[in-house]
Parts: C-alpha cells; sequence; structure tokens
C-alpha cells in the first residue's frame, strides 16, 4: 500500500514542485525536471478536480485538487488514482519527453502489480520496464552526483528490484496490501460481542468466517450474498453477468440517423426497448444517454 500508493508519488511530486533539499553544491536552476511550479502547479491541479466527474461511482475517492488539498489529508487512493491513474495523461504535457517516458515506465510496471490476477508474460514486461525505469531515474535525476544521492530513496529499488518477485513468492500483492487488512480488521472488530473476552471472541468470528468462505468456494450456488443473486424489480438478464435495469422506456424506440442504421443491421426491422442503466460483471453500473 505505502509503496506504490504513497512513496513513489511523495517523491515524484517532491522532484517535479522542486520542494527536495537542494545541497549548497547543487542549483536548482539546473533541475530540468521541475514543472510543476506557480501558474502551471494551479492549472494542473484545477486539472485533475475537475477529472472528478468522470470516476466511477465504485471509485473510492477520486483524487482532489492537489494545489490545495495535498498537504491536507490526502488519501493513499487519491495519490495512487492521481498519479498512476491520471498522471500519464496530464502530465505529458508538463514533463520533458524523456521524464515523461520514465514515469510512463514505472506506470505500466506499477499498474501491473496491482492486478488481482497477473499473467506471467506481463509480470515479466512489468519487471523489465521497472528496471529500466530505475536505471533512467538515475539518470535523469541523481545524475550519479553525490549530493544528490538523497533523491534515490529506497521505494526506488523496492519496487523495481523486489516488487515483481515478490510476486513470484507470494501471490500479487492486491490479496496481502494493507487496504484488505485494514478493512477485514474493523469487519471482524464489529462483530465483536464478548467485551470481556475480545481475543477469544474475535477468534472464533474470524474462524467461522473462514469456514464459510471456504463452503462458499467449494459450493458457489449457496453463496446468496453476491449482490447478483437477486435482480433488482424490473431488471432482465441478459447473460454473462450483464443485466439490464430500469427505466425503461414505455415506447418501442426505432432510432434516427446513424443509430438507425446500426439498429437495423443488428436486429432488422424491428424496433427496440430502451433501458436506462447497464449493470456490468464487475457490479459497476453503467448509465445511458437516454435517462440522464
Amino acid at each position: 500500500m505505502h509503496l506504490l500508493c504513497l512513496n513513489l508519488e511523495d517523491l515524484l511530486l517532491c522532484l517535479w514542485r522542486g520542494t527536495l533539499k537542494c545541497e549548497p553544491t547543487d542549483d536548482k536552476a539546473t533541475w530540468e525536471w521541475v514543472k510543476l511550479v506557480g501558474k502551471t502547479w494551479e492549472e494542473h491541479g484545477e486539472d485533475v478536480a475537475n477529472a472528478t466527474q468522470y470516476f466511477p461511482s465504485s471509485f473510492h475517492r477520486p483524487p482532489r485538487n492537489p494545489a490545495k488539498k495535498l498537504s491536507s489529508g490526502y488519501k493513499a487512493t487519491e495519490y495512487y488514482l492521481y498519479v498512476f491513474g491520471l498522471g500519464p495523461g496530464l502530465f505529458r504535457s508538463i514533463l520533458p519527453k524523456e521524464h515523461w517516458q520514465n514515469f510512463c515506465k514505472l506506470t505500466t510496471g506499477v499498474r501491473v502489480l496491482v492486478q488481482w490476477g497477473i499473467p506471467s508474460e506481463q509480470l515479466v514486461r512489468a519487471h523489465e520496464l521497472l528496471v529500466q525505469f530505475a536505471e533512467e531515474f538515475e539518470e535523469l535525476y541523481y545524475q550519479r552526483r553525490e549530493d544528490r544521492l538523497h533523491f534515490c530513496r529506497p521505494c526506488i529499488h523496492t519496487v523495481s528490484a523486489h516488487a515483481c518477485r515478490e510476486v513470484v513468492r507470494l501471490g500479487p500483492g492486491a490479496y496481502c496490501t494493507q487496504f484488505a487488512m485494514e478493512r477485514t480488521i474493523g469487519d471482524l472488530g464489529q462483530e465483536v460481542k464478548q467485551p470481556s473476552n475480545p481475543y477469544a471472541n474475535l477468534a472464533q468470528r474470524a474462524l467461522r468466517r473462514a469456514q464459510v468462505n471456504a463452503l462458499k468456494s467449494i459450493y458457489p450456488e449457496i453463496d446468496t450474498d453476491d449482490a447478483g443473486y437477486k435482480l433488482p424489480q424490473g431488471a432482465k438478464d441478459m447473460g454473462e453477468g450483464l443485466v439490464v435495469l430500469r427505466p425503461r422506456s414505455s415506447k418501442l424506440h426505432w432510432g434516427t440517423g446513424r443509430e438507425q442504421f446500426l439498429l437495423q443491421g443488428q436486429f432488422g426491422n424491428n424496433p427496440v426497448c430502451q433501458w436506462g442503466r447497464l449493470r456490468l460483471p464487475n457490479g459497476q453500473i453503467a448509465r445511458s444517454r437516454f435517462c440522464e
């Protein structure tokens, strides 16, 4: 959690904003990567804030304006979505080309590492890119200068030399990240009903949950907690995990212009019914122009 959602972002932003310590033998005027300053930083912050409306509701915390809120309790998820989500697009016109390309290699590797399932070929590619990122980072920022040695924080070595190898040894980090642990600790803590003997009660609660999860894995049909088990009123299961949801048009729709041409190619000379929303297999809700 801290490596991919805090440490790397903090280092990069400190470099690009020019807030890292500058030794007497160094000169910030030679730091060609310092671009997030002054009006550029303020406009960049507004671009980040304006992107909030385009984030799906399932995202925990869309990033706020970093120019105003970066030092006001910026969450780990905000850091990640800001730097590794929006960053490749927003930094492209700000950073020098070589520095932006170096950042994109890091972004690609990090996005692979946060997946719940990581194909071996993706992991190999991610390791290659992260090693390249670390080598280029030293050439672009540190530049083999003793007075810039503090630029090379441990997170650079960890993500490039160890992160992918730990996935091979232990599995994807998403299964043991602090996000999952904190959520589990909170859930189990709410279930404690014996204040006089909380730890024994907590152990039994955890054991019961493990047993229930094992049963659900063996017999998925008994899992009635899944949101997709019961359809909302008026919804229709379209198969493959897709469910259309109300509102629904009361009249059949023929389409107009280009839309009509595409509908006829798919359904022939038959009218269609308009639905307002579509639930995707991952549980997210897609909204249509028809009802919004």
